[in-house]
């Protein structure tokens, strides 16, 4: 079999975050504008192409950045969060747009979140001898990872494989949709079972594998050997249909309604005209404008 092409799978929103709130408000268009998250997000974009090399990529957006499916099911998921501020909500439309310039495939959905394009683009992809490269933090990603697939912490320059997923997290890759169903996940206001941390609810899948199987010898968890198990057994009872909503939560929806050909996703050439349009609608100096002129 040829060797597997690699995608580069981005999630944008954790950049553009990342950008808004490590570089100054300071930096703003000719009428003011703070344009501190698209400057940084060029930077990124650019420093992420010239370290891959790749011709093809998917960068996910967030199309809202409050709300989506999940909040149908549970009107409470990242409610927790604070509100992104307006002059925020305003840059990631640009970010979007100067990834398209940048000759980037783009997507984004208003139910979807960015998660679940890249897993609905990697389960379509991978039989097209693909193989994923997850530009993210995030470490809900890490359910989607298979055998020839690389996890990319750009920010902190952090690579790793599947197999490493175990010692990173005390789970394998099929089972963190289970750990974060019984942990809980506090950034994104995922319940879980109370009093059950990420160490014990990686203890539980080690000894029954999944979620399912816990509670298919629920029976056994007292005489488990686990430290208080007369008490977990009580949580994972009283708390059973909250481990299952919370599983649904966390489980990253592969099956997203999405449009991703192979050709789509190979990376365009830039077109100079495209570059100065975008720079004069946002109105921004020369030194954005020629290194984005200059992309190779």
């Amino acid at each position: 079999m040829p060797t597997r092409k690699p995608l580069y799978l981005v999630d944008a929103s954790i950049y553009i975050f990342r950008a808004y709130f490590s570089l100054p408000d300071s930096i703003q268009s000719s009428s003011g504008l703070p344009l501190n998250a698209v400057y940084g997000f060029a930077n990124f974009l650019l420093g992420l192409h010239e370290k891959s090399r790749s011709q093809y990529y998917a960068v996910a957006f967030d199309e809202s950045l409050d709300q989506s499916f999940r909040n149908e099911i549970y009107p409470a998921y990242k409610a927790n969060r604070e509100q992104p501020p307006e002059e925020l909500r305003h840059q990631f439309k640009l970010c979007k747009k100067l990834a398209q310039v940048l000759g980037f495939a783009t997507f984004s959905s208003n139910r979807d979140e960015a998660d679940d394009l890249i897993g609905a683009i990697a389960r379509k992809l991978r039989p097209k001898n693909f193989r994923m490269v997850y530009v993210t933090s995030d470490k809900d990603i890490t359910q989607l990872m298979q055998s020839t697939d690389i996890f990319w912490n750009y920010a902190k320059d952090e690579k790793f494989k599947v197999r490493d997923i175990k010692l990173k997290y005390g789970v394998n890759a099929r089972q963190v949709r289970d750990w974060l169903a019984l942990a809980g996940d506090s950034v994104d206001n995922i319940p879980g079972i109370p009093g059950i941390g990420n160490k014990t609810a990686a203890c539980l899948l080690d000894k029954f594998n999944s979620l399912d199987g816990i509670y298919k010898k629920l029976h056994e968890v007292p005489d488990s050997g686990l430290r208080g198990g007369k008490r977990i057994h009580s949580l994972l009872t009283i708390h059973k249909d909250m481990a299952y909503l919370s599983r649904e939560l966390a489980t990253i929806n592969t099956k997203a309604r999405i449009s991703c050909p192979v050709a789509g996703l190979r990376k365009k050439t830039i077109r100079a005209q495209d570059v100065h349009d975008f720079c004069d609608e946002i109105g921004t100096g020369n030194n954005l404008r020629s290194r984005l002129l200059n992309m190779k």
